[in-house]
């Protein structure tokens, strides 16, 4: 456990190094439709405003399941926060500093949380039964894996 909350901790810093010294430009560059699936569709300000909307749903599912008996963890759609909440109007250093705040936030918690509070759980809309460490789990491997997409872009625009 104590491997994978380090994981979680650091990977602020991971979404930090990933867009340093990138332009506006840059950020706002879309991927042509054929390029190859490991770049994605959406810029790297999109992917970043995405990584800020989706450590918001995982603290709040972690809270509810720290907090509440079997709490419903609600599901959300990635693509119609894209396509309806102005994504390429949002700040991308605001973003990245949620994503830092959100996790020093719940590394306060999560020091202080007996190992038993790891299999506490609750139930997902669309997932069914998750645990602390399985939301954990996926929340610290969800971050990395789109880190890869920036990082991919940046290699695509010579970054």
């Amino acid at each position: 456990m104590s491997e994978l909350i380090k994981k979680y901790e650091s990977a602020p810093a991971l979404l930090a190094s990933a867009i340093r010294g990138l332009s506006a430009d840059d950020l706002h560059w879309k991927p042509p439709a054929t390029a190859k699936p490991e770049v994605g569709k959406w810029s790297i300000q999109d992917v970043v405003i995405h990584l800020a909307d989706a450590d918001f749903a995982f603290a709040d599912r972690f809270k509810r399941i720290i907090a509440s008996e079997n709490p419903v963890l609600h599901g959300w759609s990635e693509n119609d926060f894209h396509a309806k909440l102005f994504y390429a109007e949002q700040s991308v250093d605001d973003a990245v500093e949620l994503v830092r705040l959100t996790h020093a936030q719940m590394m306060r918690v999560f020091r202080h949380l007996p190992g038993s509070s790891y299999t506490r759980s609750g139930t997902h809309s669309e997932r069914g039964v998750q645990t602390l460490t399985d939301v954990l789990t996926y929340a610290t491997w969800h971050l990395e894996h789109h880190v890869k997409f920036i990082q991919q872009k940046r290699n695509v625009i010579g970054k």
